[in-house]
């Protein structure tokens, strides 16, 4: 019998979490509570989390990101030394269902800080009615809901907020700083949520196409509709019926681009940008940045924005940057 990718990273946790457990106890159990310098040493499950970490802790926080740049998070399988990494952390940030393994770790850890962003926003479901294996049950793995929750603004913030009341409980001698932190970091989301209104109220159709189902929530808050080839996981796969439905949707609606993302294959969404004779572009959901030395998540969302709005129609296309060639 044949075990799936998940399972096969449920075992090999199993094992790494043995292993960095018996390092641990050679070492004489998990350090102080902070490093040799002060910091507070911080877990991050992949990019969100990592941002939120850094913009929230800035100097007084030694951040490790579990996920490495460019790297697809549901691919992620921890290390030995990862798991005691976790284990050691002051603080863990994660967003519980999305990457299996370093939920086991989490358990594991006895780090009295554990930050799970699905606390702070609860997930809702966005998985496809029909016409994609992961609608039919079959491919279908992770959390119970669209984990996606920071492509929209707000809940973001939300998750933001959470992770600073929970940095002033860890390093009381900081609190103040993270306070004012996560208060500069709400204040650049709520902007950024505006930017989001005032760009996409005009939109001529309010319809688009993408890969995959990265984009319910940010299609909810700002009266989207998103279309989308695959499902919420990046490894379902359509069948000809949904391919047939996502042909139609976008003749139905006057959609003239179908969307790719920039951590996983673009194959299928050009194939389906050629059959209907569209343009390409990236919509990034921003799982991870290839360069975190030129790109952040404020930046990635409003190239995300512009996208949009020339996708969308609001705005000409000479005008706005876009990522993508028109295919034929």
């Amino acid at each position: 019998m044949m075990i799936g990718r998940r399972a096969r990273s449920s075992i090999a946790l199993a094992a790494t979490g043995l292993a960095a457990s018996l390092a641990l106890t050679a070492c004489g159990g998990s350090s102080s509570a902070a490093s040799a310098d002060g910091k507070l040493k911080v877990v991050a499950s992949f990019y969100p989390m990592e941002y939120l970490a850094q913009q929230i802790g800035k100097d007084h926080v030694a951040v490790t990101d579990l996920t490495a740049a460019g790297v697809e998070p549901h691919d992620l399988e921890l290390t030995a030394k990862q798991v005691a990494t976790v284990q050691k952390a002051d603080a863990v940030l994660y967003l519980k269902g999305l990457q299996p393994t370093v939920d086991q770790a989490v358990a594991q850890s006895s780090s009295k800080h554990k930050i799970d962003a699905t606390a702070a926003s609860p997930l809702v479901d966005h998985h496809l009615d029909e016409g994609t294996a992961e609608a039919d049950g079959h491919q279908h793995e992770g959390p119970a809901g669209d984990p996606h929750i920071w492509l929209d603004p707000t809940r973001y913030a939300a998750i933001a907020k959470s992770v600073g009341d929970e940095f002033a409980k860890a390093d009381p001698a900081h609190a103040d700083d993270y306070r004012r932190n996560t208060d500069d970091l709400v204040g650049r989301l709520t902007t950024l949520d505006q930017e989001f209104r005032d760009g996409l109220k005009d939109a001529k159709t309010k319809t688009f196409v993408t890969s995959h189902a990265a984009f319910g929530y940010l299609a909810d808050h700002y009266g989207l509709t998103q279309v989308a080839i695959n499902g919420v996981d990046p490894e379902s796969e359509p069948t000809p019926a949904r391919l047939a439905e996502v042909q139609k949707a976008a003749k139905d609606n006057g959609v003239t681009t179908i969307f790719f993302e920039t951590l996983v294959s673009p194959k299928l969404a050009d194939t389906v940008a050629k059959d209907l004779g569209l343009k390409t572009a990236v919509l990034d959901p921003l799982e991870g940045v290839k360069d975190p030395s030129k790109d952040d998540y404020l930046s990635v969302m409003k190239q995300n924005l512009a996208n949009l709005r020339t996708a969308l129609g609001d705005t000409p296309a000479a005008s706005t940057p876009t990522t993508g060639a028109t295919t034929s």
